[in-house]
């Protein structure tokens, strides 16, 4: 056990508290039973170490650990609480916890039996919490942690500090906004490098463009040699056409799926080509697109597909696609707080209502002409007019 607190106040240590992501200060870090799920490299780990270091002067009163480490090959989290809960700790924070066999009853039981303790958890996007057995779903509020919106990337690297914008407030006021912004910062050569190395942290420990996408790649490899199969009983086979069905996607364009080809391509079934791309949307590397956004309830065939962030597509495939990229970065931001669904006309439709069609800065409205609450967002413009709204703006949603 020694170990374990050795490898707590090490991480805690090489903590940095100079910045703090947006979800932070949405948390009720009061509640008992805390979870936050996110894609594998947005920060959840350094959030909450984050928090152990500023909540709590005493660092004896928490106790962080990951639950993949080797301890638990011949312990259980049980007797790790036991220890912890007699020796004074009053809250836990547990990382990984999708690498923990049978990690729902047990926090189920925790919660239950220790009712003076607090437990904080992260595990994966892959976490369906709602539809868990033990009934944890009733007892747990559940946070989601996105990777860096434009506005982070410009606050983490010390260039300005903007509050968050509302859609609404875009699209109404854009010319106002980005005139604002423009007029202090060089907006769009900040906005092309996070284009491309920017959405997430990871990217001030990385040394150059090459070594960031190195990362990523590490990160793609991990969540499907790893994070899949701690959740779904999946075969080897099928984990290594996950990795060639990503490689071929970031290499089409457009995102849209032949499933015929596709399944000749990766020598698999309808069935099974449609789990993978299911799989590989709740980890946080593709985004599907629906007409009426609920294909994923019954594994229905996407009417389009995007990479989860551009940084994705770009690590897998250079050059890719820049229409697809632009259509990638746009969808996710506005899926922070918004639903994007496959519209009959037009790019990408949000909340059912608001019609986008995204572009270089020659986009025009060809395809969207005359169609009410229809926008176009351009690309390589540092100023809108009309309903022609820069990409850029977009970043500062979160």
């Amino acid at each position: 056990m020694e170990t374990l607190f050795l490898a707590y106040n090490r991480r805690l240590e090489d903590t940095n508290c100079k910045y703090m992501r947006y979800l932070y200060g949405n948390i009720d870090w009061n509640e008992r039973l805390i979870g936050i799920k996110g894609a594998r490299g947005v920060g959840k780990t350094t959030m909450i170490l984050q928090h152990i270091k500023n909540a709590f002067p005493n660092r004896n009163n928490a106790f962080y650990v990951s639950l993949d480490n080797i301890w638990f090959s011949s312990h259980t989290l049980l007797e790790l609480t036991e220890y912890l809960y007699t020796h004074g700790v009053t809250h836990i924070f547990l990382d990984e916890v999708h690498r923990y066999p049978d990690w729902i009853r047990e926090i189920k039981n925790l919660y239950d039996n220790y009712p003076g303790l607090h437990i904080v958890f992260t595990g994966s996007s892959l976490l369906e919490i709602d539809n868990a057995k033990a009934d944890l779903s009733r007892r747990v509020r559940m946070y989601h942690l996105d990777g860096l919106s434009f506005r982070e990337y410009l606050a983490i690297n010390e260039i300005a500090d903007y509050q968050p914008v509302a859609l609404d407030e875009i699209l109404t006021n854009h010319q106002a906004l980005a005139s604002k912004i423009a007029g202090k910062i060089k907006v769009l050569p900040y906005f092309e490098r996070y284009i491309q190395q920017g959405y997430y942290p990871f990217l001030l420990e990385t040394t150059s463009l090459q070594s960031y996408y190195e990362r990523i790649q590490q990160v793609i490899a991990t969540i499907i040699e790893n994070d899949i199969p701690a959740i779904e009983n999946i075969e080897y086979e099928t984990l290594r056409k996950a990795k060639r069905l990503l490689v071929l996607l970031a290499q089409m364009t457009p995102f849209t799926l032949n499933i015929s080809s596709m399944c000749d391509a990766l020598s698999t079934t309808r069935n099974q080509l449609i789990r993978l791309l299911s799989l590989l949307h709740r980890s946080a590397l593709l985004r599907l697109l629906y007409t009426d956004g609920k294909g994923l309830k019954t594994l229905g065939k996407p009417e389009k597909i995007l990479f989860d962030n551009p940084n994705l597509m770009q690590a897998l495939a250079q050059p890719a696609d820049t229409g697809t990229v632009r259509e990638s970065l746009f969808a996710a931001m506005l899926s922070n707080s918004h639903s994007i669904q496959f519209p009959r006309h037009g790019g990408l439709l949000v909340d059912n209502k608001y019609l986008f069609e995204i572009g270089g800065k020659g986009k025009k409205f060809t395809q969207i002409k005359d169609i009410p609450d229809s926008f176009v967002v351009a690309d390589e413009i540092e100023i809108g007019f009309g309903n022609k709204i820069p990409l850029w703006l977009f970043g500062m949603l979160y």
